[in-house]
Protein backbone atom coordinates (compact mmCIF):
# COMPACT_ATOMS: atom_id res chain seq x y z
CA UNK A 1 0.00 0.00 0.00
CA UNK A 2 1.40 3.33 -0.74
CA UNK A 3 0.72 6.81 0.64
CA UNK A 4 -1.72 7.77 -2.14
CA UNK A 5 -4.19 5.45 -1.20
CA UNK A 6 -4.46 6.82 2.33
CA UNK A 7 -3.97 10.37 2.18
CA UNK A 8 -5.94 13.02 1.34
CA UNK A 9 -5.52 14.65 -1.92
CA UNK A 10 -5.71 18.46 -2.83
CA UNK A 11 -5.43 20.16 0.50
CA UNK A 12 -5.70 23.53 1.04
CA UNK A 13 -2.44 25.69 1.16
CA UNK A 14 -1.19 29.20 1.36
CA UNK A 15 2.21 31.02 0.37
CA UNK A 16 4.56 32.38 2.38
CA UNK A 17 3.24 35.48 1.90
CA UNK A 18 -0.56 34.57 2.48
CA UNK A 19 -1.98 36.73 5.88
CA UNK A 20 -1.50 34.59 9.09
CA UNK A 21 -5.10 35.62 9.57
CA UNK A 22 -6.21 34.30 6.27
CA UNK A 23 -3.95 30.73 7.26
CA UNK A 24 -6.01 30.16 10.56
CA UNK A 25 -9.43 31.28 8.44
CA UNK A 26 -8.39 28.52 5.96
CA UNK A 27 -7.89 25.68 9.34
CA UNK A 28 -11.45 27.00 10.71
CA UNK A 29 -12.96 26.10 7.10
CA UNK A 30 -11.39 22.72 6.11
CA UNK A 31 -11.50 21.95 9.38
CA UNK A 32 -7.25 20.86 9.99
CA UNK A 33 -4.53 22.22 12.44
CA UNK A 34 -1.93 22.51 9.71
CA UNK A 35 -1.70 24.27 6.08
CA UNK A 36 1.34 23.61 4.04
CA UNK A 37 3.02 26.82 2.77
CA UNK A 38 4.15 26.65 -0.76
CA UNK A 39 6.34 28.36 -3.44
CA UNK A 40 5.26 29.05 -6.76
CA UNK A 41 5.73 25.99 -8.72
CA UNK A 42 3.56 24.34 -5.65
CA UNK A 43 6.59 22.82 -3.72
CA UNK A 44 6.25 22.76 0.22
CA UNK A 45 8.76 25.12 1.89
CA UNK A 46 6.73 24.72 5.14
CA UNK A 47 3.77 24.54 7.17
CA UNK A 48 1.79 26.24 9.68
CA UNK A 49 0.34 24.31 12.51
CA UNK A 50 -2.40 25.95 14.91
CA UNK A 51 0.17 25.46 17.66
CA UNK A 52 2.73 27.25 15.78
CA UNK A 53 0.31 30.43 15.50
CA UNK A 54 -0.01 30.01 19.24
CA UNK A 55 3.64 29.19 20.41
CA UNK A 56 5.38 31.15 17.95
CA UNK A 57 3.27 34.23 17.48
CA UNK A 58 0.76 35.09 20.16
CA UNK A 59 2.51 33.61 23.25
CA UNK A 60 5.75 35.46 22.50
CA UNK A 61 3.73 38.54 21.76
CA UNK A 62 4.17 38.66 17.95
CA UNK A 63 1.68 40.70 15.58
CA UNK A 64 -0.85 38.49 14.39
CA UNK A 65 -2.61 40.67 12.76
CA UNK A 66 -0.39 41.93 9.96
CA UNK A 67 1.77 38.61 10.37
CA UNK A 68 2.09 35.71 7.36
CA UNK A 69 2.51 33.15 6.74
CA UNK A 70 6.41 32.56 6.87
CA UNK A 71 6.43 34.41 10.52
CA UNK A 72 4.83 31.20 11.66
CA UNK A 73 5.30 28.34 9.66
CA UNK A 74 7.95 25.52 10.52
CA UNK A 75 10.67 25.15 7.57
CA UNK A 76 11.80 23.23 5.83
CA UNK A 77 8.79 20.93 5.31
CA UNK A 78 8.65 17.09 6.06
CA UNK A 79 7.66 15.67 3.05
CA UNK A 80 6.77 12.31 1.35
CA UNK A 81 5.80 11.60 -2.05
CA UNK A 82 2.76 10.20 -3.10
CA UNK A 83 4.30 6.69 -4.60
CA UNK A 84 6.44 6.20 -1.76
CA UNK A 85 5.37 2.85 1.02
CA UNK A 86 3.06 3.76 3.37
CA UNK A 87 5.55 2.38 5.79
CA UNK A 88 8.03 5.20 4.50
CA UNK A 89 5.26 8.27 5.98
CA UNK A 90 5.14 6.36 9.27
CA UNK A 91 8.90 6.47 9.70
CA UNK A 92 8.78 9.89 8.87
CA UNK A 93 6.04 10.83 11.32
CA UNK A 94 8.09 8.68 14.27
CA UNK A 95 11.22 10.09 13.50
CA UNK A 96 10.32 13.66 12.67
CA UNK A 97 7.75 13.55 15.96
CA UNK A 98 4.78 15.02 13.10
CA UNK A 99 1.03 14.15 12.93
CA UNK A 100 0.59 15.60 9.29
CA UNK A 101 2.91 15.05 6.12
CA UNK A 102 2.41 17.04 3.28
CA UNK A 103 2.80 14.60 -0.15
CA UNK A 104 4.39 15.78 -3.00
CA UNK A 105 4.06 14.08 -7.12
CA UNK A 106 7.35 13.05 -8.70
CA UNK A 107 8.08 16.85 -9.28
CA UNK A 108 8.22 17.78 -5.61
CA UNK A 109 4.64 19.35 -5.76
CA UNK A 110 2.18 19.39 -3.09
CA UNK A 111 -0.66 16.92 -4.09
CA UNK A 112 -1.86 15.90 -0.67
CA UNK A 113 -1.39 15.27 3.24
CA UNK A 114 -1.17 12.02 4.91
CA UNK A 115 -2.23 12.52 8.89
CA UNK A 116 -2.06 10.09 11.55
CA UNK A 117 -6.39 10.26 11.47
CA UNK A 118 -5.57 9.21 7.76
CA UNK A 119 -4.05 5.76 8.89
CA UNK A 120 -7.03 5.20 11.37
CA UNK A 121 -9.30 5.63 9.30
CA UNK A 122 -7.75 2.98 6.22
CA UNK A 123 -7.29 0.81 9.31
CA UNK A 124 -3.92 1.17 9.84
CA UNK A 125 -3.93 -0.02 13.41
CA UNK A 126 -0.95 -0.96 14.14
CA UNK A 127 0.64 1.84 11.98
CA UNK A 128 -1.27 4.43 14.27
CA UNK A 129 -0.31 2.76 17.14
CA UNK A 130 3.42 3.25 16.20
CA UNK A 131 3.58 6.84 15.24
CA UNK A 132 0.77 7.89 18.22
CA UNK A 133 3.57 6.29 20.81
CA UNK A 134 6.51 7.75 18.82
CA UNK A 135 4.95 11.46 18.71
CA UNK A 136 3.58 11.33 22.05
CA UNK A 137 6.72 10.05 24.01
CA UNK A 138 8.28 13.19 25.87
CA UNK A 139 11.64 14.29 24.26
CA UNK A 140 14.73 13.49 26.16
Amino acid sequence: MNVQSVMTANPACCTPQTPLRDVAQMMVKHDCGQIPVVDKSGAPVGVVTDRDITVRMVASGRDTLHGCAADAMSSPAQTVRSDSPLKDAVCLMEASRIRRVPVVDMKGRLTGMVSIADLALHGKDQATMEVVKEVSEPKH
